[in-house]
């Protein structure tokens, strides 16, 4: 089992659970197994979002390379999938992203991309963990064999070129039809690129305005983006705008709202463009790929017009597992992960952005809601509950709790669920109810809830 990477690569507090001395050995670990795996002088690519310590992970992964003998390319600000997207473009042998995605701006993490554009395998993260953790030992080099640094400032132009060609062979609208949409860039990596991405002169009639654009290093998802999307919400009902599009802090997810301020959530974009892929002929195996979270709506949504769904387990790397046995070509998750392989290799929240504005375009007589309302959810009730690391098992493997879940799940029988899971990426057990009463659930939600703090000793 891994032991420092999660279902989306290393994270912690900057300075406290993710060190200098990480970083440092990360850019180690990575320039030794892959001159072990392909030999000569790899070449490896920096990017980072907007978090202040993203500098200090910067230096010292590069220092770590470079001790190996590894050069490294630094790209900047950009998203996460434009990392992926860009070890392709400049025929890097890796790409190191630094970023904690929707975590607030105290934490950080490390993801490592093969040159491929696709997450390390089990095999490598375990290579890579072991020199971290000092039980492999590794020799720096010396000499003319230390690697070198290069600022590559223009890199992240190539990206933004790629996601614009989605613009531009989708249909747009002409300029007499006049489409408000609102994008929440969380003060995130998206501040770099979107306000290019989506200006004026690539969408055609559309009217693109931004908001939480101006990172400080330390306002990164605070109170903006896709995980506080009440906000973006408001403002498009009150400004009477068409949409809104929000990405979080290192634009891998995009989360919508429509004209009315309802959510458009990751299950209900699948869905849309599953269907006008299926339509079009262009749906893989007529399947799309989702996680245990998704709601039963979807399924539903699916048995109705004929698509095929596959279920992983929680984690946007399951999904993609997947997507690359069965040859699906759309998936992801509820969150806002949507993988379209035919576009990128990981989530990309402006390429899933790219995609909704040309649908949008393509059926000028349906409004946001009708369009992207084709999905009817569930009611659907979500709790976290914080505890420390060391307890999740505790928590998962107790017998009450099981009990109680079981008890849940035989009253709920097929017109409901739940799920019960430890989080990947933070100190949290997540509990995910669904029903036809809204205060059944919930009050279930609440009461399991509590169960947890007593066994954290909590209550």
């Amino acid at each position: 089992m891994s032991r420092l990477f999660g279902t989306d690569g290393i994270r912690g507090i900057a300075g406290v659970d993710l060190t200098a001395e990480c970083g440092y050995r990360l850019g180690l670990a990575v320039a030794e197994v892959l001159a072990e795996e392909h030999g000569g002088k790899p070449c490896i690519l920096i990017g980072k979002d907007t978090r202040h310590s993203g500098d200090m992970f910067e230096s010292a992964i590069a220092a770590g390379l470079c001790a190996m003998g590894s050069d490294a390319i630094l790209v900047g600000i950009v998203p996460t999938p434009a990392v992926a997207f860009l070890v392709r473009a400049l025929h890097a042998d890796a790409g190191i992203m630094i970023s904690a995605s929707h975590n607030p701006s105290e934490y950080n993490g490390l993801k490592v991309f093969s040159g491929e554009g696709y997450k390390l395998s089990d095999a490598q993260e375990e290579k890579i963990e072991a020199i971290i953790l000092g039980e492999v030992p590794v020799t720096p080099v010396s000499g003319e064999r230390i690697g070198c640094v290069r600022f590559d400032e223009t890199a992240a132009a190539l990206y933004e070129k790629h996601v614009v060609s989605i613009l531009e062979a989708g249909s747009l609208p002409s300029s007499s039809r006049r489409i408000r949409v609102l994008f929440d860039l969380s003060n995130g990596s998206a501040s770099r690129t979107a306000p290019l991405i989506f200006s004026a002169a690539h969408t055609g009639g559309f009217i693109c305005d931004f908001v939480a654009g101006e990172p400080d290093g330390f306002n990164i998802n605070r109170d903006c983006g896709s995980t506080h999307i009440a906000r973006l919400a408001e403002q498009v009902v009150k400004n009477g705008y068409s949409m809104g599009i929000a990405f979080d802090g290192d634009a891998d997810r995009c989360l919508a709202v429509d004209e009315k301020g309802n959510l458009i959530d990751g299950d209900m974009i699948i869905a849309r463009i599953a269907l006008e892929m299926k339509r079009k002929g262009g749906l893989h195996g007529d399947t799309a790929v989702v996680t245990k979270l998704s709601n039963l709506g979807f399924h539903l949504f699916a048995e109705e017009h004929g698509i095929h769904v596959a279920v992983t387990d929680v984690g946007d790397r399951y999904v993609l597992e997947e997507m690359l046995r069965s040859g699906a070509n759309i998936g992801g998750e509820q969150s806002g992960h949507i993988i379209m392989t035919d576009y990128a290799t990981t989530g990309d929240g402006e390429v899933t952005a790219a995609v909704m504005l040309s649908l949008l375009a393509s059926y000028p007589e349906m409004s946001p809601s009708a369009l992207f309302g084709v999905m009817k959810s569930l009611p659907q009730i979500s709790r976290n509950v914080h505890v420390e690391n060391s307890m999740k098992k505790t928590v998962m493997e107790n017998a009450e709790i099981r009990s109680k879940c079981d008890a849940i799940a035989g009253i709920l029988g097929n017109k409901g669920r739940i799920l019960l899971r430890p989080s990947g990426t933070e100190a949290l057990i997540r509990i995910m109810l669904e029903g036809e009463d809204i205060g059944q659930i919930r009050a279930m939600a609440e009461e399991l809830a509590d169960m947890i703090h007593v066994v954290c000793g909590q209550q």
